[in-house]
């Protein structure tokens, strides 16, 4: 039993180490994405040794664990209720109530009709695929005609994606920013009450050992669109499969380069990913606006069949109350900018050697 927790002491500390070292292959990113359980196999383990105490280096060990559970207890906390952050209203001049669904469908998932109830049921504003290809856009015409406006790129690649929308969409293009088989959407939207605002659709390749050997390309995707995002003069929104958590190194650094907000801190998880088992829940679908949105409900909805939960989201829009909450902006720093523009160079030469069409298995 020693060995079994000396064992996982020594696991959990590589696994807490790796994500430190900036180097962008998988083997250091994916860690990140465990943080949360981590967090929780550090308190089993240390709960653990005082069943095993029978080393002079006990508590050594129970140390270290301790060390390891206030580092990732100091990040976490900030994703979670306990963490104070300032509550807004919905005040008379701001915009009616808009809903969307974000929702990454896995492109295998034939239970087309279960993901069509499910829109029929929240009656969201509007909607973003991701992974959807030509089935799954034949499946959704049935809602073009409560959705009339839409911005469509189907790909057979895991990478298509589809908007819809009740709301009118004024323009809307495809971006591809580091690779011509990884589209973003941006589409600029105005609401009934004569709100403008930006809706932005990422969904940039992960880093593992099945797909990208790199988090080369996901990185340049994000940075890409943050550089974007500053350029625009409207209330944005960004929502997608990051492929990232909100605490690794890139997503603060999206985050400070696009001057936008993380609606998680002070809020919850909202973990997405897989969407089968609970334990080994991740929070990868994120979503990021700027001051003059302010979000009334953040959540995760039931699940479709895809590996991914869908995330809904009710927000409002308030151009009088945008002081109070810019103070939640980060910026980067010139050297920050610095290297944002480095990962975006890098991701751009990275080779993904991707399948146009891919199959199950």
């Amino acid at each position: 039993m020693w060995i079994f927790y000396l064992s996982l002491t020594v696991l959990l500390f590589i696994l807490t180490i790796l994500p430190k070292i900036q180097h962008s292959h998988w083997i250091f990113r994916v860690p990140e994405f465990g943080k949360i359980q981590i967090t929780f196999f550090t308190v089993f383990t240390f709960i653990l040794g005082f069943f095993v105490k029978d080393s002079p280096y006990f508590w050594y060990f129970q140390g270290l664990l301790i060390l390891m559970f206030v580092h990732h207890s100091i990040i976490l906390i900030k994703y979670t209720p306990l963490y104070p952050v300032k509550k807004f209203s919905q005040k008379y001049k701001s915009s009616d109530k808009v809903h969307f669904i974000s929702a990454n469908v896995y492109q295998f998932n034939t239970e087309y009709d279960r993901f069509i109830k499910l829109i029929e049921k929240c009656k969201p504003d509007m909607f973003l695929t991701m992974e959807s290809n030509e089935d799954w856009e034949k499946a959704l015409r049935k809602l073009e005609k409560e959705y009339p406006f839409q911005h469509k790129v189907t790909l057979e690649n895991t990478y298509g994606m589809h908007f819809y929308s009740k709301l009118k969409i004024e323009s809307s293009q495809t971006h591809y920013f580091v690779a011509d088989d990884i589209p973003s959407i941006e589409a600029h939207l105005k609401t009934e009450d004569g709100f403008s605002f930006v809706f932005f659709g990422v969904h940039p390749p992960p880093p593992s050992p099945t797909e990208e050997e790199t988090s080369k390309e996901r990185d340049g995707d994000l940075l890409s669109t943050a550089k974007r995002v500053t350029e625009i003069k409207k209330p944005v929104i960004v929502v997608g499969d990051f492929n990232n958590v909100a605490w690794s190194k890139s997503s603060i650094l999206f985050r400070k380069t696009s001057h936008l907000i993380d609606p998680r801190i002070g809020l919850s998880f909202v973990s997405t990913f897989h969407a089968k088992y609970r334990l080994l829940r991740f929070p990868i679908d994120l979503m990021f606006h700027s001051e003059e949105i302010f979000i009334e409900d953040l959540k995760t909805l039931d699940n479709f069949g895809s590996d991914h939960l869908p995330v809904f989201c009710e927000f409002f829009i308030d151009y009088e109350q945008e002081e109070e909450q810019e103070e939640r902006i980060d910026y980067a720093t010139e050297e920050e900018k610095a290297e944002a523009e480095e990962m975006i160079e890098e991701g751009k030469k990275e080779d993904g050697e991707r399948d146009a069409v891919v199959t199950e298995g």
